[in-house]
């Protein structure tokens, strides 16, 4: 039976095999990885990762899909995980975790961040997204697309923008453009390690006003002082910092918030 794409599941589905072997060729899977796979719909990705992985966790929503995998995968090569993604425990699966998928555009954020929790658990992840937020995730100081997304992710992981993917990839296309982007968690980070619930709260509140000044949006955090000694110009706006500099941001406010 012919699955109907959900739109209430962002669904998607990838449909070009070139594209698809180039997703594969840049996951590279070996025969023993531990790996995930987030919607993995109607199998563009799951098969042929299938032709080289021993065992495949995936995760899946959509109950009609379930009942398909269950059907055309016997358990030992694919456990299925019949539930949200955003509430799965990644940590029942152990460590070494190599996470992929084509996320859906409208939980990719929060998944994202939802991943970044259970860091220590992971190895990479490979990730189609929306274009746009792909270029926001590895975006640059100073530049359009910085921007809170870009501050925390860069925090937790290093990233690489790796394939550009049209919408006549997928049935049914889409109105947007997709990338496939690679996040490795540091291993050396090149700043020191902070509160990252602190971290998150200045960054918000530092973009919370995309065109005021650090003096404005910060105000309730750092007095003109306080800038000085950090050596930041409280004129500057958020785009302007970079991940350090909101790390030292956070160690420099330390308990006192």
């Amino acid at each position: 039976m012919k699955h109907i794409p959900r739109k209430r599941f962002g669904q998607n589905f990838l449909i070009d095999r070139q594209v698809i072997a180039d997703i594969v060729a840049v996951i590279r899977p070996q025969p023993d990885d531990v790996m995930v796979e987030i919607g993995p719909g109607l199998g563009a990705i799951t098969q042929p990762l299938l032709k080289t992985l021993h065992h495949l966790h995936v995760v899946e929503i959509d109950r009609d899909i379930v009942v398909r995998l269950h059907r055309e995968y016997a358990p030992e090569r694919v456990t299925v995980h019949a539930c949200d993604a955003l509430k799965f425990d990644f940590g029942s699966l152990g460590g070494g975790l190599r996470v992929v998928g084509n996320l859906p555009y409208n939980i990719s954020t929060p998944l994202l961040f939802h991943l970044a929790s259970q860091i220590s658990l992971i190895r990479d992840l490979h990730f189609m997204l929306q274009k746009e937020v792909v270029e926001r995730m590895v975006a640059e100081p100073s530049t359009p697309a910085y921007g809170r997304l870009s501050v925390m992710l860069q925090y937790y992981f290093e990233m690489e923008n790796l394939l550009h993917v049209p919408p006549q990839a997928f049935s049914p296309a889409p109105k947007v453009d997709s990338a496939v982007v690679r996040m490795i968690p540091w291993r050396e980070r090149p700043f020191p390690g902070c509160d990252a619930n602190l971290l998150g709260k200045v960054v918000t509140a530092a973009f919370s006003m995309r065109r005021k000044t650090l003096k404005n949006t910060l105000h309730a955090y750092l007095k003109p002082a306080d800038f000085e000694r950090l050596g930041i110009d409280p004129g500057l706006r958020a785009e302007n910092l970079g991940v350090q500099d909101y790390v030292r941001i956070v160690n420099y406010l330390g308990p006192i918030v």
